[in-house]
């Protein structure tokens, strides 16, 4: 082997001598040697796959815009062509979820809440939060912030409070300000599940009706909780007046129908709202997309309407194209996704793909400003929950004492979360066969795009911007965001 060498090198001295006496006086000069160019990435690409052995994990492929030829199918993004403001992406924090991470030691609950509500490489920058106004079904107990004893009444309000959530080894609103003190921008929307049952016609906190009789004093109510929540420091940055009006077997609910809610808003919460300086936008419906005809009857009502910002909605019946229906009807104003749960019966490949499909890319790409998954934590037994409540719902985290599993949903919203901040705006790109796709454009000017392959098969595609293209993949049931 080393004769083998030798020889190689003396023919390499002879062909260098060579080539240096034909650079010197011959008629036949080789050009010098062209080092190799270096292509340097301009595409970063996160990507998690349905069968879980990759989450949410930077890849090290080298993506770099070109003028390559191939027959794959190819999304273009179109940043000329610009359509809704994003209010941000992220979950329910029940009172339950509140339980449980109060409950974390306190080095595991600042991390978690770090990478939760942070924004730096670890972190999945959740920008968005949903609460209950009271009790949900997600939480240990039923509750409103005006209880009475059986029998009497307080249509003045005088003792409203918000104890029930002020709690600090279990409540909302001390861990409400922990994640403030890390992100003071994200948006929270209140939502209550029922009025304080005085006011029901059936005194129960399970359905019933809000009689017309306490329409004022449960306006009074939503500006005492604004306001009150301010003094905690605390912005409610929208309200809806019931959720799911039309679901009244839940514990706690209430039937809102449409008439009865559009004239509630007519005649006493908006004008309570208007008289108090409340700022907080009023979203109507919350509930499903089966039911478009619901919120825009009440804003053809124009006497309404003035007062209302937009509609909110949630997918466990209908269609997701229905949040256009809903935006074409009433253009002006604005829709919203405020809840989808995943179930403990479901699957990590199945939810990932139904999920980004409707959930993150549908709604983005039917005018929505915001994308919310159900609860954000549940215990191993998807606790803690109302009698009656639901006991199957999985949230984006399940918490045991201080240890934490990130759930389907976790990775469904952090595709988004991580990379698409509040302000960003959605643009034009399109889906390719079996590739769904959204884009945005951030504040700071960068381009995402998130792309599910919802087939059978993996696919190659192409990603198309300003003329120029890069080839990528994503395997069977994956999701990847682009950045660049």
């Amino acid at each position: 082997m080393k004769m083998k060498y030798l020889l190689l090198g003396v023919i390499w001295m002879v062909n260098v001598h060579s080539n240096c006496s034909k650079k010197n006086g011959g008629d036949d000069p080789t050009p010098p040697i062209t080092p190799p160019t270096v292509i340097k990435n301009e595409v970063d690409f996160w990507l998690t796959k349905a069968d879980q052995s990759i989450l949410l994990h930077k890849q090290s492929d080298i993506l770099a815009f070109g003028t390559p030829t191939n027959v794959y199918p190819t999304i273009t993004i179109d940043t000329i062509q610009k359509f809704q403001t994003v209010d941000g992406f992220g979950y329910t924090l029940t009172s339950g979820s509140a339980t449980l991470i109060n409950a974390m030691n306190a080095s595991g609950k600042t991390a978690l809440l770090q990478e939760l509500f942070g924004k730096n490489e670890n972190s999945i920058s959740v920008s968005y939060l949903r609460v209950a106004i009271g009790a949900s079904d997600l939480s240990a107990n039923v509750y409103s912030y005006n209880d009475m004893p059986a029998g009497q009444t307080d249509p003045a309000l005088t003792n409203f409070s918000l104890e029930p959530d002020m709690a600090t080894g279990t409540g909302v609103i001390p861990l409400l300000k922990e994640i403030l003190a890390i992100n003071p921008n994200i948006k929270i929307m209140g939502s209550p599940w029922s009025p304080p049952i005085w006011m029901k016609d059936n005194g129960s906190s399970i359905g019933g009706s809000l009689k017309p009789e306490y329409y004022d004093a449960y306006a009074k109510y939503f500006v005492k909780y604004i306001q009150q929540m301010k003094a905690q420091g605390i912005t409610i940055d929208a309200i809806t007046p019931q959720n799911e009006p039309l679901h009244p077997g839940n514990n706690p609910s209430l039937l809102m129908l449409a008439e009865q809610q559009s004239n509630f808003i007519k005649n006493s919460l908006g004008p309570a709202f208007q008289s108090a300086g409340i700022t907080t936008k009023i979203v109507i419906y919350d509930h499903n997309l089966d039911r478009p005809d619901y919120p825009i009857s009440i804003l053809n009502d124009p006497e309404a309407k003035k007062y209302i910002d937009g509609s909110a909605f949630h997918l466990y019946a209908g269609d997701v194209s229905a949040m256009t229906t809903v935006h074409n009807a009433h253009p002006d104003k604005h829709v919203y996704f405020t809840e989808q749960w995943t179930g403990s019966k479901g699957t990590f490949d199945g939810d990932l793909q139904w999920h980004l499909k409707n959930v993150i890319i549908g709604t983005m790409r039917n005018w929505s400003r915001n994308a919310l998954e159900w609860n954000l934590a549940n215990d191993p037994n998807f606790g803690p929950h109302t009698p009656g409540g639901c006991t199957e719902c999985k949230g984006a985290l399940t918490i045991s004492g201080s240890s934490v599993t990130r759930n389907v949903s976790y990775y469904i919203v952090a595709h988004a979360s991580k990379f698409v901040p509040a302000g960003s705006v959605r643009v034009s790109s399109n889906n390719a066969g079996s590739l769904h796709s959204v884009a945005f454009v951030t504040p700071a000017g960068k381009i995402v795009l998130i792309v599910l392959n919802d087939a059978n098969t993996a696919a190659s595609f192409n990603i198309q911007f300003k003329g120029k293209k890069v080839t990528t993949y994503l395997p069977v049931g994956g999701v990847g965001t682009y950045t660049w």
